[in-house]
């Protein structure tokens, strides 16, 4: 497979943008690397487990000017752009009544906006190719109206997100692309608010079917599946990894 997925937010060493970085390179993609923090390191493991070829660009995502550069030299650098996870995202706590207009437009900028800049950028190639997959990271907290660590900025990005992948599937569809979106459940992340301690863990999963918070494999492997050419009838779909919590 001489294609590339390009994987934005996986500098955290205990995210999800990683674990799918290295789970899509152990299945032989290629992979390309996008995130406001160095991701060489990533870059220089995943060349040398995987003997796939792998580049690090850094970018803010809610700086589109920033991101179509970047994503210019991830495209020069690796094989043709074929697939796109959109996993750079960030919490916000902050209850509605005390939210500065600030952490709103930082959030909505990062979580919403972001996935568009590097969607259209990265849309645009495909296009060319006649071939996409796209997968962006969504939320039960859109679906739920929060009940997670984060609160309402937080739930309208991810709902956004969702809105932005069913319409992004009907006109890219005609192209070859699919997009869809997975909505994780409790992760054991950072984005959670830090490691998540034993109390916190009990508490979380009484509400879920399985009995257990997920972790980033849990997602990345959905993830995957949607790039993979046996996803290729399904698009406009939100998936959801959730241990069961949101049922609809």
């Amino acid at each position: 497979m001489n294609r590339t997925a390009i994987v934005t937010g996986a500098a955290s060493p205990r995210g999800i943008g990683r674990t799918t970085a290295l789970l899509l390179a152990s299945q032989g993609w290629n992979i390309g690397l996008l995130d406001i923090d160095p991701c060489d390191d990533l870059a220089a493991e995943i060349v040398a487990t995987h003997n796939v070829k792998a580049f690090a660009a850094t970018a803010d995502v809610s700086d589109e000017t920033a991101v179509r550069t970047a994503i210019d030299d991830l495209e020069s650098t690796l094989p043709p752009l074929a697939a796109l996870a959109n996993i750079a995202g960030v919490s916000s706590p902050v209850p509605y009544l005390e939210l500065p207009s600030a952490e709103w437009h930082r959030v909505i900028n990062i979580n919403l906006n972001g996935v568009h800049y590097v969607t259209h950028r990265i849309a645009e190639s495909m296009v060319t190719h006649g071939y996409g997959r796209i997968v962006s990271i969504s939320s039960t907290s859109a679906q739920r109206g929060g009940g997670t660590y984060s609160k309402t900025p937080y739930s309208v990005a991810k709902a956004g997100v969702i809105g932005l992948t069913r319409a992004l599937a009907r006109e890219l569809g005609p192209c070859g692309i699919t997009v869809n979106a997975v909505a994780p459940g409790p992760i054991d992340t950072d984005i959670m608010g830090g490691p998540i301690t034993p109390d916190r863990r009990t508490t979380m999963a009484a509400d879920l079917l399985v009995n257990r918070i997920g972790d980033p494999h849990d997602v990345a492997s959905a993830i995957a599946f949607l790039m993979s050419e046996d996803a290729g009838y399904i698009s406009g779909h939100t998936l959801n990894v959730d241990g069961g919590l949101y049922m609809h």
